[in-house]
């Protein structure tokens, strides 16, 4: 630590001994950097914030999701510093007295289009700032025209940002519009072929769809025909029996005085019967069977004894059952004759199938282009609805909010360069040089300014020190010469002083 000391003493002292030199080259630094310095225009920087708030109900109820909305505001963002927005802010600001012709337009806007920044802060909060410097103007005057620039810009963003959806929007509109026309268009004549299609080759088959599904459909009605004609034939059959068994007339009511016949006792017993089935009895009923036992007995009697005819009449039972006979007849011949249509239909599609074998191709390629076409109309007309609600919704102001967190700021301090801290960094810099040359200076004499650097370079004893004896006129020399230093750098200290203060009273005068 101690030699660390002795070094620094030994280096000031050799810095003090050419203290001239070293005040010459400070002096020489300082003026060449505060010259340079002061070459530097003042910079003057205006901002201002704004947050924009998307609306989170409608919006997104129309298909306006958070993505859409922030892509929304970037694209703003970028288109809001082309050269025809920056062609507008020349235009309304002084700089346009800068812009007279085409050239010097062209030159202001690439000199706005350096000097502007837009930052995104957070989400959705955006500066927007102006730096401007020199191009002919004062000060005071770069400091208003950096102010006026960001207003500018400012309502241009707000504008922007209301109109940019709105006119994104309808442009989507009329695009769709017009899709949708012509995918309507040709969505008319896919169906006019399949229409066409359908008379020439598949209007005797049922339900829709391919040639597949129709032949599947008619194979699955002809089934159900088959069943349902089995079902009616079966039950034809059963009433013809019953008709067969089934007397066509019964013995009216007996005249007084004349013998009971056996189709008397038959009518009857048969009115017994039907008095006894209507009590709930089974045919398993020992009545029941006694009944049926006596009928069957009297049966061959009846048909051998002559009937009376004014004494006769129609049996309800056999008019009821020749009525339900014709019914089921009926339905056994519309079942044989829809079978029959059908499996004829069937047999004639198959025979055009083998002599047309691309029939079927053709109605599968139909059918791929009807429904491709339908689902991109179908996609259109959706998309179509939700970009007029869209518009609807932008055209009610339920867009994005816009709100200027700071206005356009008007600073009167230049935001580069820092004037103060650069002239104190170029005063300490030059005194540093100074210092330095000065130690530089003294390493290229061969003095030493203790014995002991004396001893170590020599490699010999150092016997003692002879220390200088100074007279009355050489200490008055010095004293002189330590009041010429002291002033000197004591003016290099008001030099800087002053430019401080120059710059203090600058900054108080852009009032």
């Amino acid at each position: 630590m101690d030699a660390i000391l002795e070094e620094v003493k030994i280096a000031l002292h050799a810095v003090w001994r050419r203290r001239w030199l070293a005040l010459a080259v400070a002096w020489a630094v300082a003026l060449l950097g505060w010259l340079a310095i002061s070459l530097i225009p003042n910079t003057y920087e205006s901002s201002a914030r704004v947050y924009i708030e998307p609306q989170s109900i409608l919006p997104q109820t129309v298909g306006m999701t958070t993505n859409d909305q922030q892509q929304g505001i970037e694209s703003v963002r970028q288109t809001l510093l082309s050269a025809d927005n920056l062609q507008k802010v020349v235009k309304d600001t002084d700089l346009a007295k800068q812009a007279r012709n085409p050239r010097d337009m062209t030159a202001m806007v690439t000199r706005l289009q350096t000097a502007i920044t837009i930052k995104s802060q957070q989400d959705n909060l955006f500066q927007i700032s102006a730096d401007l410097s020199g191009g002919g103007f004062s000060d005071a005057e770069n400091a208003k025209l950096s102010q006026a620039v960001v207003a500018r810009l400012l309502d241009l963003f707000v504008s922007g940002n209301l109109a940019g959806d709105r006119s994104e929007a309808l442009r989507s509109l009329k695009f769709l519009d017009k899709q949708l026309a012509e995918r309507g268009a040709q969505l008319q004549q896919a169906q006019q072929k399949q229409v066409e299609f359908e008379q020439k080759y598949m209007g005797m088959l049922p339900g829709t769809g391919s040639i597949e599904d129709r032949i599947a459909t008619a194979r699955s009605q002809l089934a159900d025909i088959e069943t349902n004609l089995a079902a009616a034939q079966s039950s034809l059959s059963a009433v013809n029996g019953q008709i067969a068994a089934t007397p066509a007339t019964i013995p009216g009511p007996p005249v007084a005085g004349a013998p009971s016949g056996a189709r008397e006792r038959i009518a009857g017993l048969q009115a017994q019967l039907a008095e006894d089935q209507a009590k709930g009895w089974t045919d398993q009923h020992p009545d029941v069977v006694a009944i049926r036992q006596q009928i069957a007995r009297l049966s061959s009697a009846a048909r051998s004894e002559p009937v009376s005819g004014a004494n006769s009449q129609p049996n309800p039972s056999y008019v009821s059952l020749r009525s339900i006979q014709a019914d089921k007849q009926a339905t056994v011949a519309a079942l044989s004759a829809r079978r029959a249509e059908i499996q004829s239909n069937l047999n004639e599609f198959a025979a055009k199938q083998s002599s047309e074998p691309e029939v079927a191709a053709q109605q599968a390629q139909l059918s791929r282009d009807y429904d491709v076409l339908k689902a991109q109309y179908d996609k259109l007309l959706s998309d179509r609805e939700q970009v007029k609600l869209r518009v609807d919704a932008a055209n009610s102001g339920a867009g994005a909010q816009l709100r200027v967190i700071d206005p356009p700021s008007f600073s009167r301090i230049p935001a580069k360069p820092n004037r103060p801290l650069l002239l104190t960094a170029v005063l300490i810099l030059a005194v540093g040089a100074g210092a330095g040359v000065a130690w530089a200076r003294s390493k290229l004499q061969t003095s030493f300014s203790t014995p002991e650097a004396l001893a170590e370079a020599s490699g010999l004893p150092v016997l003692g020190a002879v220390s200088l004896l100074r007279g009355a006129k050489q200490r008055a020399q010095e004293a002189q010469h330590l009041r010429w230093f002291a002033g000197a750098g004591g003016a290099l200290a008001g030099a800087y002083a002053l430019l401080l203060a120059l710059v203090f009273v600058q900054r108080g005068l852009m009032g």
